[in-house]
C-alpha cells in the first residue's frame, strides 16, 4: 500500500507493505514516485483527500476543483485497467462536475453518503468500479 499526504504520519507507520510518501499530489515526480512504490499501476485507489478549507466558499471550492482536477489527471496513470477508485467529494457543482467526468472512464458508478460522516457535513463519496482506460 502507498498513500501520498502533505502531512507526515506521526508516528510513522514502521509496517513491511506501507509506504507513506510525505508531499504534495499535484507536485513534479510524485507520480514516478508513487509508480516506483507501488511497482507498477494501482487495482484500487482510495483518495480521502480534502483541500485545506478558509470558510470563504469560492475559494475552499476553487481549491477542491483543482485538487479533483489533479486526482482525474493521476488515475489514467495510475490504475490499472478494470481497477476500482473511491474518492472523496464536497457538495458542489464542480464536485459533481468532477464525478460525471470521472464516471465516463468506468463500468459502473455509485455516489454514497456513509453512515459514519459527521451529521452535517458536505463530504460525500464516489465508488467507481472497472476502470476503462479508452472510454471516450
Amino acid at each position: 500500500m502507498v498513500g501520498v499526504d502533505v502531512a507526515a504520519i506521526n508516528p510513522p507507520l514502521e509496517l513491511a507493505n506501507v509506504i507513506a510518501i510525505c508531499r504534495d499530489l499535484s507536485e513534479p515526480g510524485v507520480l514516478e514516485q508513487v509508480l516506483s512504490a507501488l511497482g507498477g499501476r494501482a487495482q484500487v485507489l482510495l483518495s480521502d483527500a480534502a483541500p485545506k478549507l478558509t470558510g470563504v466558499r469560492a475559494t475552499d471550492r476553487a481549491r477542491e476543483e483543482e485538487l479533483l482536477t489533479t486526482i482525474a489527471a493521476l488515475v489514467p496513470a495510475l490504475l490499472a485497467p478494470g481497477g476500482d477508485l473511491l474518492i472523496k467529494l464536497f457538495d458542489s457543482p464542480e464536485a459533481d462536475a468532477a464525478a460525471r467526468a470521472l464516471g465516463r472512464s468506468f463500468e459502473k458508478t455509485i455516489g454514497m453518503r456513509p453512515e459514519a460522516s459527521r451529521r452535517g457535513t458536505s463530504e460525500r463519496y464516489l465508488l467507481a468500479r472497472g476502470y476503462r482506460p479508452d472510454a471516450p
